[in-house]
């Protein structure tokens, strides 16, 4: 997870909306128009899914604890759009962020709103999970959070439209022009 959110780069918050949106209705759809999402996720035991325990007390009628899943995608996609976020907190902020300084310390508001958001809405996940008894899709609360938190802050922050064209794309390609212009001082 953590080394394909930090390799994988949504290129702008544009797409990582759409991305967002698409995957929201898609996640809905599967988990509440089928059965097919749900019995997938029981009847797979890979990589693909946490477990974690409803209640510390194991049922009675069984003797094993219930566990409830999240699988892996309610983690990386929003964790894409999360990072997305950083880049452009370390943007606004004028620091060379990847790859040379990865410890630099700048303000993050975009990130820290967009992280509480994916707290809340995972939070708003298992609730409605236990108290319901019934499979949940994850990215019906997650996606929300996470994309109102970070127009919320753009919007108090009065920087909305900087958010909208924030590109990653640009200073790729600055950054290969640069370095063809240091290979032709060095011929």
């Amino acid at each position: 997870c953590l080394q394909g959110i930090e390799r994988f780069s949504l290129g702008t918050y544009k797409i990582g909306a759409i991305l967002l949106v698409g995957l929201f209705f898609y996640d809905i759809f599967w988990v509440f128009g089928t059965e097919v999402m749900v019995t997938v996720a029981k009847s797979l035991d890979g990589p693909i899914k946490i477990l974690f325990p409803r209640s510390l007390t194991p049922d009675a009628t069984t003797g094993k604890l219930e566990m409830s899943l999240l699988g892996l995608g309610d983690i990386v996609i929003p964790g894409f759009f999360l990072a997305l976020l950083l880049r452009f907190d370390a943007h606004n902020a004028e620091v060379c962020y990847f790859p040379n300084n990865v410890h630099a310390s700048f303000p993050k508001p975009y990130f820290h709103s967009a992280l509480v958001g994916y707290v809340l809405g995972l939070a708003t996940t298992l609730y409605v999970m236990i108290a319901f008894q019934a499979a949940q899709p994850a990215l019906l609360y997650l996606v929300p959070a996470c994309l109102g938190s970070s127009l919320l802050c753009a919007a108090v922050r009065g920087e909305m439209k900087e958010l909208f064209e924030y590109s990653e794309e640009e200073e790729e390609e600055e950054e290969e022009e640069s370095k063809d212009k240091a290979d032709k001082k060095k011929d």
